[in-house]
C-alpha cells in the first residue's frame, strides 16, 4: 500500500528564481522581492498556483526573479492581465507589481477599473517617484518643481496621490508601507494577502539613482519616530518618538490636525481612533501633507465585498440553469436575423 508523501514545507529559497537579479546596487526592490519570498513561504504558498503579472518598468522585472507563473507584459496593462488570468482560474493566487508611472500614466485606466470590479487580486504599486528604467523622467507622484531630463526647469504639475486615486477608484482595501521597514513591510504583505478582493499596497521604494532621498523626510532613521503614524484599527492615532502626538479632528471643521498630548487640555481621549472601515477617514489620512504632517502608514481602508469573479461565475451558472438547450449552434442560428431590402427595388415598387 502506498502511503502519500507529506508535502514539503517551501523555504523562502524556494520562490527565488535562477535568474540573475538586475536591479541597481542598493535599490529598494531588493527588499521587496525578499519580503515576498519570505512571506509566500510562511503561508504555506504553492509555487503552481501562484501568478505575478508586471507592465513595464524597473519593479516589472518581478515575474523573472520569482520560481512561480508571471506575465510579464506591456506598459501599464498589468491589471486587465491580471484580470483576464483570473477569471479564467479564480484558484490562482494572482499578484500584480507594477511602478508609480506604469500604473499612474498609461496604465491609470486599467488599475481603475480592477479596483472598481474589486476582482481579487494583489496590486503592489512601488512607489519612487520617478521613471527610472527610462533614466529619470518625471512621474505621475512625482512633485512640483522635481528637475528630470523631461522637466529641466522642474515639474510643473500637480502630483497624484496613489492612495487616494485607489479610494477614489472603488478600492475595498488600501495600505501604505515603506520598503526599508521589513517588518511593517511583511504585516502588510500578509494583510494585502488575507483579503478577499482587490489589495492595493503602495509601498514607498527609494531610488538611489534618480530619486535618491525623495522619502527622506519621514523614512530617515531620525525623523522616522516623530513622521511616522503607523495605524492600527481600533487605536488611537497616535505618532511620535516618545508617543505624545496624535490627530484629532480641528474644532469646528472636518480636518485634521496634530496635537501634543498634555497640551492645552488635550488628552489620549480626544485623539481619533482609526477606523479600517470609515472610507472618509481613510481619505483623510491620504490626503495629508507631509511637509506639515506625519505620512500615515499601515490599512487605511478595508472593507470587503463581494469579489468581481465569483460574481461572474454564480452569473454564468445562472443563465447555464435557464438554457434549455446546450447547443451552442443552436444558439447561434436561432434567430435575430433581419433582411435588408433594395433601396431601388422598393422606389421602382
Amino acid at each position: 500500500m502506498n502511503s502519500p508523501k507529506p508535502v514539503e514545507k517551501l523555504s523562502p529559497k524556494d520562490f527565488a528564481s535562477d535568474q540573475e537579479v538586475r536591479w541597481c546596487p542598493g535599490c529598494g526592490d531588493y527588499a521587496i522581492l525578499k519580503a515576498m519570498q519570505r512571506m509566500l513561504a510562511e503561508i504555506g504558498a504553492k509555487k503552481e498556483n501562484t501568478v505575478f503579472i508586471s507592465g513595464i518598468g524597473c519593479a516589472s522585472r518581478f515575474p523573472y526573479y520569482m520560481d512561480t507563473y508571471g506575465f510579464h507584459t506591456i506598459h501599464g496593462r498589468g491589471p486587465a492581465i491580471a484580470t483576464g488570468v483570473k477569471l479564467a482560474n479564480p484558484d490562482l493566487d494572482v499578484w500584480v507589481v507594477t511602478g508609480d508611472g506604469d500604473a499612474l500614466s498609461i496604465g491609470g485606466n486599467h488599475l481603475l477599473h480592477v479596483l472598481r470590479r474589486n476582482v481579487n487580486v494583489q496590486i503592489l504599486l512601488l512607489n519612487n517617484e520617478i521613471y527610472a528604467l527610462t533614466k529619470g523622467q518625471y512621474s505621475p507622484t512625482s512633485r512640483i518643481g522635481t528637475r528630470t531630463p523631461s522637466t529641466p526647469m522642474g515639474s510643473l504639475e500637480t502630483p497624484l496621490a496613489a492612495a487616494k486615486f485607489a479610494l477614489g477608484s472603488g478600492a475595498r482595501f488600501v495600505a501604505r508601507t515603506v520598503e526599508t521597514q521589513q517588518t511593517h513591510l511583511l504585516d502588510m504583505l500578509r494583510r494585502a494577502h488575507r483579503h478577499g478582493g482587490a489589495s492595493f499596497l503602495e509601498i514607498y521604494q527609494n531610488c538611489l539613482v534618480y530619486s535618491d532621498g525623495v522619502f527622506a523626510n519621514f523614512t530617515a532613521k531620525e525623523v522616522a519616530g516623530d513622521k511616522q503614524l503607523l495605524v492600527e484599527h481600533g487605536k488611537p492615532l497616535v505618532f511620535g518618538k516618545d508617543r505624545k502626538r496624535g490627530l484629532r479632528m480641528k474644532p469646528g471643521t472636518l480636518e485634521l490636525e496634530a496635537v501634543a498630548i498634555g497640551k492645552d487640555g488635550v488628552g489620549e481621549a480626544d485623539l481619533l481612533v482609526h477606523d479600517e472601515t470609515n472610507l472618509g477617514l481613510a481619505m483623510m489620512l491620504a490626503s495629508m501633507d507631509r511637509q506639515t504632517m506625519p505620512v500615515a502608514l499601515g490599512v487605511l481602508y478595508c472593507d470587503p465585498a463581494p469579489c468581481y469573479e465569483s460574481r461572474i461565475v454564480a452569473q454564468v451558472e445562472e443563465a447555464k440553469s435557464r438554457s434549455t438547450n446546450g447547443d451552442l449552434n443552436s444558439l447561434l442560428r436561432r434567430g435575430h436575423t433581419w433582411i435588408v431590402k433594395d433601396k431601388q427595388a422598393k422606389t421602382d415598387a
